[in-house]
């Protein structure tokens, strides 16, 4: 179904690490540690400022893939994994895309499921990779019936 998308990529996207965003962000996951937010603690780091969650990149946007158009609901949430090279710094400019990895279909209790593999980067203002993320996205059976008609 998704397999003619294998290779493609969106665009580089700008995205800020911005305060308030990672404040709001630590609030909603649970995660208050100061590192986050308390500017003091940030400074006194070994990264001189405070830092985003390992998960924040999930907030980013990562542009569009043009011909890959899935539905805005009825997806679900497989795996996702994060490598960094170093954390995300509070004010940095971060250039966001993705690429479609794989995408390959098993039968399952709920009918014929597909699972497309989407790998997501963000890069500093120089190119060097940041973060890589790579997620799976489950396509069931009732969607797939919507997407093919």
């Amino acid at each position: 179904m998704f397999n003619e998308q294998i290779g493609k990529q969106s665009n580089k996207v700008k995205n800020t690490v911005e305060r308030g965003a990672v404040k709001k962000f630590a609030e909603a996951i649970g995660d208050l540690h100061s590192i986050y937010f308390d500017e003091d603690t940030g400074r006194l780091s070994r990264y001189k400022n405070n830092i985003a969650p390992p998960t924040f990149p999930r907030v980013f946007d990562y542009g569009t893939i043009e011909g890959l158009n899935l539905p805005n609901k009825g997806l679900i949430h497989g795996e996702q994994t994060f490598h960094y090279k170093r954390p995300l710094v509070v004010g940095e400019d971060v250039y966001c895309y993705s690429k479609v990895k794989n995408y390959f279909e098993k039968k399952g209790n709920f009918g014929q499921m597909g699972f497309l593999v989407l790998e997501s980067f963000g890069e500093d203002e120089a190119g060097n990779v940041i973060f890589s993320s790579t997620s799976t996205v489950v396509i069931s059976e009732a969607v797939r019936k919507v997407l093919v008609e």
